[in-house]
């Protein structure tokens, strides 16, 4: 089987539920917190794990508890995490979530995460033609940039889920197999709002003619997006009763690129990281949300 390689951002989040958040010198009672290990990289390579896929996780996290932590869940998680390395005199990245009724409100400090970059030598070790490298923006631009163009040149499969948007993604284009943005992000792409689900298909047709990378949109409760041969096929998302959205769009790359290392084609795959993907919201939290190969079969 061939691997996944999943190159990003590890978390300790923090979810702290309250009625409404502290004005400027107000201390608040809060109602709960929970812990939960985060990250758009750890996210997406649980998820590739859940469905039985050979994972590699690329990372860095702190010499502190947190750390500990985070690196026993993912050995759990049957994850290769020996490219996961502890740095010292930093933490490990922390997501503080403030949970209200209807909303919520996150303070995210990268720690660890902004020091990964010395990668080259773990991942010549790592990538093999055919394996697929997955990678997102909440580590180093450079780094993201320096992962894509080496798998590239090994022969992976290369994708990139570009969150948080930044524009360095147009410089990365040309080592990227498939893009996965949301709808946000796609405008982010093209450089301009999208009015109207007419003018959304023509641009990405549009976008999809002048550029050779596959594009693939999620777009929450109407699908998903992809262009095939001129069209744009969408995916509509099953009706179910959502708990909790987070972790969706992770949960989707992370099973894509999975199915892509077991061999399928981008639609199969697409198909099945949807149905993944609303499962994951009838949960609470990102990864405990995110289902097996047995329950998305079963579904």
């Amino acid at each position: 089987m061939n691997k996944v390689i999943v190159l990003g951002s590890i978390n300790m989040d923090m979810v702290m539920e309250t009625d409404r958040l502290p004005k400027i010198g107000e201390t608040l009672l809060g109602e709960s917190i929970d812990y939960y290990v985060g990250g758009k990289g750890a996210n997406q390579a649980v998820a590739a794990a859940r469905i039985g896929s050979n994972v590699c996780l690329v990372g860095k996290i702190g010499e502190d508890t947190f750390g500990s932590k985070v690196y026993k869940h993912l050995e759990k998680e049957k994850i290769d995490v020996s490219a996961v390395t502890f740095e010292k005199n930093i933490f490990t990245g922390v997501a503080s979530i403030f949970k209200l009724k209807e909303d919520n409100a996150i303070v995210v400090l990268p720690g660890a995460n902004m020091l990964l970059n010395d990668i080259d030598d773990e991942l010549n070790k790592k990538i093999q033609a055919e394996d697929v490298l997955l990678t997102q923006l909440e580590i180093p631009i450079e780094t993201v940039k320096k992962g894509l163009a080496l798998a590239k040149d090994k022969g992976a499969i290369t994708i990139l889920n570009p969150a948080p948007y930044n524009d360095s993604v147009i410089d990365m284009l040309p080592f990227v197999d498939i893009i996965t943005p949301n709808e946000t992000e796609f405008e982010g792409l093209l450089g301009h709002p999208i009015t109207d689900s007419v003018q959304f298909e023509k641009e990405m047709l549009s976008w999809s003619k002048t550029n050779d990378t596959q594009l693939i949109v999620t777009r929450g409760g109407e699908g998903i997006s992809y262009t095939n041969e001129n069209n744009v096929i969408t995916i509509p998302a099953e009706k179910v009763t959502v708990v909790d959205t987070t972790g969706a769009g992770d949960t989707f790359n992370g099973i894509l690129a999975a199915c892509l290392a077991k061999g399928m084609t981008v639609s199969e795959s697409i198909k099945i990281s949807g149905k993944g993907a609303t499962l994951s919201v009838t949960k609470l939290g990102a990864q405990t949300g995110m289902p097996t190969l047995t329950e998305i079969n079963a579904f």
